[in-house]
């Protein structure tokens, strides 16, 4: 079963206005089946074949007469040769959607359109599906914790059952295990084989890793910290690499879609606030599967199931802002040298949104006390908050806060 993704209408806004469309994203989050589903009988063609990528880095030239735009070229990085033509071609006829490059690796990539494709390509980030797209909910809108988001939500169908999110949280949200029925065999075979596609494919690309063993420490240990400020030397004595190593190798993760850096909020005005960010695995279902988390119980059960359910509840609320098209969201977290901290602020239009993150059914006024940390911050007006959760239905906590169910982001 294809699910229709939220993200289709900004690439067709971005096909109709550019030359070429970058679609960024990890492995399997569905970028190719998408552009197939969308522009159904395109000619496509993956850089992921031996024989093709060598005819590509061989003959540029020649591989752009065998494979004429509009064209569909999955995992472009792994030419960069091809960037110059496609420069060319463009700059030669101006017509609009003819190139659509998609990549898993957007370190590599981006580096390639910043020095050939600046100004003549729009730039798409893609995760994997989203609970929304999951339950079919038409609303596309970037997640606000206000009240005109939730009477949206309500309208368009959501709704938020405790054993449906758990299995779903330790499924993960990559597209081939939703398709068809699966069980934990084939969740498993899946996870396993992605892992190993990711390092033979993806990590040996652009690491000369010689020490397989502690890069695989590595991702683990950063599955784990999941949620909690990023300590490089911790993650370094754990694998036993430098920090300068982990550095490189976090980047990597990074622009592979894999985990996401969220920077704290800071202005000039306020010396008491943090600047470390905070690490996010974005997929809970691989950081299950790294960390041994084989059922749905043992994860609901787990020690680090908060951790996990605040990286789902984050990874869902980016995944609103990626699929309005919007690359760099404006999503921060708030932490003091007090220790109080608010675990998503969202800044919009000079507003900042408050969101705490937690596992309970019934939260408590208490979890909100940190929201008054951003009542006076020069510049900016307190906008209403939420507690994210396992409540079944949205209700107000307080007069400018909602509890917010889980399958209502």
């Amino acid at each position: 079963m294809y699910y229709h993704r939220h993200i289709e209408p900004v690439v067709a806004r971005i096909a109709r206005r550019k030359p070429v469309l970058v679609l960024t994203g990890a492995r399997q989050v569905g970028k190719s089946t998408m552009l197939k589903e969308m522009y159904n009988g395109i000619r496509y063609v993956s850089l992921n074949s031996p024989l093709v990528r060598q005819s590509a880095k061989d003959n540029p030239s020649l591989f752009f007469q065998s494979h004429k735009p509009p064209v569909v070229v999955d995992e472009i990085q792994k030419a960069a040769e091809l960037f110059d033509y496609i420069k060319d071609i463009v700059d030669e006829d101006k017509a609009k959607a003819q190139f659509y490059l998609t990549g898993s690796q957007s370190l590599k990539l981006m580096k390639n359109v910043s020095d050939s494709l600046a100004g003549r390509a729009g730039v798409i980030k893609m995760l994997g599906l989203s609970v929304r797209e999951l339950d079919q909910i038409t609303n596309h809108a970037p997640f606000l914790p206000t009240s005109a988001h939730i009477e949206k939500m309500t309208s368009a169908g959501a709704r938020s059952d405790y054993e449906q999110i758990v299995t779903r949280i330790h499924k993960g949200f990559f597209p081939e295990l939703h398709e068809t029925e699966s069980d934990l065999k084939d969740w498993m075979d899946f996870y396993g084989s992605y892992f190993q596609t990711y390092i033979e494919k993806d990590i040996k690309d652009v690491l000369n890793i010689r020490d397989e063993s502690a890069f695989i420490k590595f991702i683990k240990i950063t599955a784990a910290l999941s949620g909690e400020m990023l300590n490089f030397t911790t993650i370094a004595e754990v694998c036993g690499k430098d920090v300068m190593t982990v550095k490189a190798w976090l980047s990597v993760l990074e622009s592979s879609g894999l985990v996401y850096l969220l920077e704290p909020y800071y202005n000039n005005v306020n010396k008491r606030l943090v600047k470390t960010p905070k690490l996010y695995f974005l997929d809970t279902g691989l950081a299950c599967w790294l960390l041994g988390w084989n059922t749905p119980e043992q994860l609901a059960n787990g020690a680090m199931w908060g951790h996990i359910f605040e990286s789902f509840v984050f990874a869902e609320i980016l995944k609103t802002y990626y699929n309005d098209g919007i690359v760099k969201p404006p999503l921060y977290y708030y932490r003091d040298k007090e220790r109080n901290e608010i675990d998503l602020l969202i800044d919009e239009g000079g507003t900042l949104y408050p969101v705490e993150i937690k596992t309970t059914s019934d939260p408590t006024k208490s979890m909100v006390k940190a929201f008054r940390c951003i009542a006076n911050i020069p510049g900016k007006a307190r906008g209403q908050g939420a507690v994210v959760c396992l409540a079944k239905e949205p209700l107000p906590l307080e007069e400018d806060v909602w509890i917010v169910p889980g399958g209502f982001i």
